[in-house]
């Protein structure tokens, strides 16, 4: 191949780049002391992407974050950490059911389900070791979002 060809071939390949990322969406949840569904909680509670999609968590109310919950990643999934009142944006690549928490809150169940893709909510497994109103808020997200 000649030079030209080669340029030709890399401007194809940085135009079609382009374009798969202009075609992800991002949308904002907020962390809340109190919302629509009651206290600590993050709105919307529950959100389907697809892959490639982000999420960017404000800092509607203070003493928040938005942190994944190890065993509620999908295979290959990065896990991530914000910090306390700081807005984070996360890019979601694979497919499945990623479980969020506000670590401070935690115990108190400000939890959240994002659905990546076809993945089905009936995946979705919340660790035996999470508090239990962490575990009640996301059976009843679930349901919620399964109707």
């Amino acid at each position: 191949m000649n030079l030209s060809t080669l340029a030709r071939l890399g401007a194809v390949f940085l135009s079609l780049s382009a374009a798969g990322a202009a075609f992800a969406e991002t949308y904002e949840v907020k962390m809340l002391n109190r919302g629509a569904l009651g206290p600590m909680v993050y709105e919307p509670e529950f959100v389907k992407l697809k892959p490639g999609d982000k999420l960017k968590f404000l800092a509607s109310s203070s003493g928040h974050d938005a942190v994944s919950i190890e065993g509620m990643l999908p295979v290959g999934a990065m896990p991530f950490k914000g910090k306390i009142n700081e807005e984070i944006e996360v890019a979601f690549t694979e497919a499945g059911i990623y479980g969020i928490k506000c670590l401070p809150h935690y115990a108190m169940g400000m939890v959240m389900l994002v659905q990546v893709g076809d993945a089905p909510l009936s995946a979705l497994a919340i660790p035996a070791a999470a508090p239990e109103r962490a575990q009640k808020r996301f059976q009843e997200i679930a349901a919620r979002a399964a109707r």
